[in-house]
């Protein structure tokens, strides 16, 4: 059942929100803001582009080579913050970033409740047991309210101590209306990778897996977006590729979209590290509102984005390569299932549900 949309007649909701060190537009901050009747202000050292008004503190920063959650970064000023008209809600990301750590004060200053938004999955995170982080933690355990952006967010918190009346699980809110499909499911063999160039998205073994699907569908086709470490590793691959892969650089949202929209298939292969496994990744959905199916390696608890007909394999160039000729070589299985993979995901995930979600998680605590 879907959740009621507060009333035009319900309090306006003002909320702060504690921007950490390099946040994505079009994530946390913009669906606080796109909440039903919601007044929503950004604080942080530089905008993020989403629209909603925004407050300019600086950071201190130890170092800059973490980032969001595991940034060594905290505010400085906060004692000369104020929002005109005030407000009822200071909210952060993440259980254990300094930022966060620092929203308890600031909440208590300005006469609001705080809320705390996760999409932590791994209770045994060693950043935890790290005095800074561990510190925050506990600053953060009288959080009013804590929004779990995925489900394993609330065993997480639970098995972490949090009170279970105040966990609360909104799943995030996906755009379908610029994420959707083509009039038809694409026939051409193009497989499409879409995220940071690094290690731990994988794209270096799905390099190491293409000569195996090329094998078994010769005319199939790899377009690669993002930007990372391993970039000299994927120009190299397309330059030596006689025009199979294809490298586009980092793309934009709309691009992004429309690069979906000529994929038969959307591919990734996240492995863990130390700190971190895949919580969920907002891409997969986003592929499979397209109505492109993904592929991609069983890691964390991805297994709550990549939804049946898509599928999870091990983290294996063999079984990853299977995957990908699972649908590059059937353009009849993907006919077939190209009308249910959009629908699985709308049901879930829809944007203005789960924005009207997300505001009840905040009214029900008020």
């Amino acid at each position: 059942m879907f959740p009621t949309v507060p009333s035009l007649d319900a309090s306006p909701l003002r909320l702060l929100w504690m921007t950490l060190p390099e946040s994505r537009a079009g994530r946390e901050l913009d669906w606080l803001g796109a909440m039903p009747d919601a007044a929503v202000t950004g604080l942080g050292e530089v905008p993020t582009g989403d629209p909603v008004p925004f407050v300019e503190r600086p950071y201190r920063r130890l170092t800059r080579r973490f980032v969001e959650a595991g940034a060594l970064a905290w505010f400085e000023d906060l004692d000369t913050v104020d929002v005109e008209g005030g407000t009822d809600w200071v909210a952060s990301l993440e259980l254990c970033a300094l930022v966060t750590g620092q929203a308890p004060g600031l909440a208590k200053r300005l006469g609001a409740r705080q809320a705390v938004l996760t999409w932590g999955n791994d209770a045994r995170n060693p950043l935890y047991r790290l005095p800074p982080y561990r510190q925050a933690l506990q600053r953060t355990r009288g959080a009013d309210l804590v929004v779990c952006l995925i489900e394993a967010a609330r065993d997480h918190c639970l098995e972490l101590g949090f009170a279970e009346e105040r966990c609360r699980v909104v799943l995030p809110p996906v755009d379908m209306d610029r994420f959707h499909p083509p009039a038809e499911a694409v026939e051409e063999p193009v497989a499409a990778f879409i995220s940071p160039l690094a290690p731990n998205k994988g794209i270096d073994r799905i390099l190491d897996a293409w000569p195996l699907v090329r094998a078994k569908v010769p005319d199939a086709r790899l377009v690669i977006a993002g930007r990372g470490p391993l970039q000299g590793l994927v120009e190299e691959r397309a330059a030596a590729s006689d025009g199979s892969i294809s490298y586009v650089g980092s793309l934009p949202g709309d691009g992004v979209a429309e690069l979906l929209r000529t994929a038969a298939l959307f591919v990734t292969a996240p492995r863990p590290t130390r700190v971190w496994n895949e919580q969920f990744g907002l891409a997969y959905v986003e592929a499979m509102a397209s109505g492109v199916p993904v592929v991609t390696t069983i890691c964390g608890t991805n297994h709550e984005a990549v939804l049946e007909p898509s599928i999870r394999v091990a983290d294996e160039v063999g079984a990853l390569a299977d995957g990908m000729v699972h649908f590059l070589g059937d353009p009849g299985l993907r006919r077939a299932i190209f009308g249910d993979l959009r629908r699985v995901v709308v049901e879930r995930f829809e944007r203005r549900q789960q924005l009207a979600a997300l505001r009840v998680a905040f009214d029900d605590l008020a």
